[in-house]
C-alpha cells in the first residue's frame, strides 16, 4: 500500500454527519484495503471509539474497513446457544467449538493473503509496538472476542489461532481489548495519520519510550518550557530528546532498557 492510497485501492468518502455505527452498514468490499474482522456477541460495541478522530476518519475515507460477525445466528436450537458447561465441571460457560467453527469460516471465507486469525485472551502474547507494526503490513486480521470462561481449546488449535492479550489481567470480553488491538493497527497504515514521522518518533519506535512534549504556553503556573526546546538549535534538541528518552526509559521501563542497551551495544 502506497502513502497515499489511490482510488485504485477503493477509497471512499462519506459524509461527516454520518453515525459511527453507520459506518459499517452496507459498506462495499474495497479491494486492497486492510480489514478487520470482529466476531463477537456484541457487534453494537463497534466501532465505539474506533469511529472517532483519525481512526474514525480514515474509517470514513475508505483507508481501512471494519466488519462485525455477531456469533448469535451460528448459535445452536431454538435459543440459539453458543455456549455450554465446561467438560469436567466448573464454574461459568464456554463457548462452543461448533458454533464457534462455523462462524469463523464464514469469516475467513474469502480472505487472501497474510490474513492472521486472533483471539483475544489474558494468556496469550502481551500486545507491543512490533506485532502492530507486523500486523499493519497484514492484508487483514480476524478477531475472535471471547466471553463468559473463554472458547473451546479444540478451536484454537484447529485453526491455528494466535492467543494475544492486552495485559496481565482478565476483562469481561475481548471487545475492547480488540478495539486496542485495532486502534494501535490502523493509526500505522500510511495515511491514517496524515503525518507519517509523527509514528516514527512516538514511544517504542526506536526502543525507548518517547520524551517529554511541551506546547505553548511557554510558561505556565511558573513551569517553563526548557530552555533547549526554544533554542531553534536543532542539532540540540534532537540530543536533549535522546537523552530524555534514555533517562526515561531507564527509570520507568529496565525490562526495555536493557533490551535497548543490549542491542545499542551489538551484545544482540
Amino acid at each position: 500500500m502506497t502513502d497515499k492510497p489511490s482510488r485504485s485501492h477503493g477509497r471512499l468518502s462519506i459524509g461527516a454527519t454520518v453515525k459511527p455505527r453507520e459506518l459499517m452498514r452496507d459498506t462495499p468490499d474495497l479491494a486492497g484495503v486492510w480489514k478487520a474482522k470482529i466476531l463477537t456477541l456484541f457487534p453494537g460495541a463497534f466501532p465505539g471509539v474506533l469511529g472517532e478522530s483519525l481512526t474514525g476518519k480514515a474509517l470514513q475515507q475508505g483507508l481501512w474497513q471494519l466488519e462485525t460477525i455477531d456469533l448469535r445466528p451460528f448459535g445452536i436450537g431454538k435459543h440459539k446457544n453458543v455456549d455450554d458447561t465446561p467438560a469436567g465441571g466448573g464454574a461459568g460457560m464456554v463457548l462452543r467449538a461448533d458454533v464457534l467453527g462455523e462462524a469463523i469460516e464464514s469469516a475467513m471465507a474469502g480472505t487472501r493473503g497474510n490474513w492472521p486469525l486472533i483471539y483475544l485472551s489474558p494468556r496469550g502474547r502481551r500486545m507491543d509496538q512490533q506485532m502492530m507494526q507486523n500486523l499493519a503490513r497484514c492484508d487483514g486480521m480476524t478477531l475472535l472476542c471471547g466471553r463468559f470462561e473463554g472458547v473451546d481449546e479444540r478451536v484454537l488449535e484447529h485453526y491455528g489461532i494466535m492467543e494475544v492479550s492486552l495485559g496481565d489481567f482478565v476483562m469481561t470480553g475481548g471487545e475492547l481489548a480488540a478495539q486496542a488491538l485495532i486502534d494501535a493497527t490502523v493509526r500505522l497504515i500510511p495515511g491514517v495519520l496524515g503525518n507519517q514521522d509523527s509514528t516514527e518518533e512516538e514511544s517504542f519506535s526506536s526502543g525507548l519510550l518517547e520524551h517529554p512534549q511541551y506546547p505553548r504556553p511557554a510558561e505556565w503556573k511558573g513551569h517553563q518550557i526548557p530552555d533547549v526546546l526554544m533554542s531553534g538549535h536543532h542539532g540540540k534538541i534532537a540530543e536533549w530528546r535522546q537523552q530524555m528518552s534514555e533517562d526515561i526509559t531507564r527509570t520507568r521501563r529496565p525490562d526495555l532498557w536493557e533490551a535497548y542497551r543490549r542491542k545499542r551495544d551489538g551484545e544482540e
